[in-house]
């Protein structure tokens, strides 16, 4: 869990930063949406968990097959 308290203190680091026009109350509501978001999709995310096989990797370059 501690890379989950990582990257909600560097959220919370960034929208402290915002400009003070922004709404408090939405700044505490995306905070509150980004730690719920990032744990429930950290599985799916290919960034940090890495691709398991060529074949479900969606940037590698597709193969080309060609007759000599």
């Amino acid at each position: 869990m501690s890379g989950s308290s990582n990257i909600v203190t560097a959220m919370k680091k960034v929208l402290q930063s915002w400009p003070l026009g922004l709404n408090s109350t939405f700044r505490a509501s995306a905070t509150a949406n980004l730690k719920q978001f990032c744990p429930q999709n950290a599985q799916k995310d290919p960034l940090p968990t890495g691709v398991s096989s060529e074949r479900t990797n969606p940037v590698r370059p597709q193969k080309v097959c060609s007759f000599l």
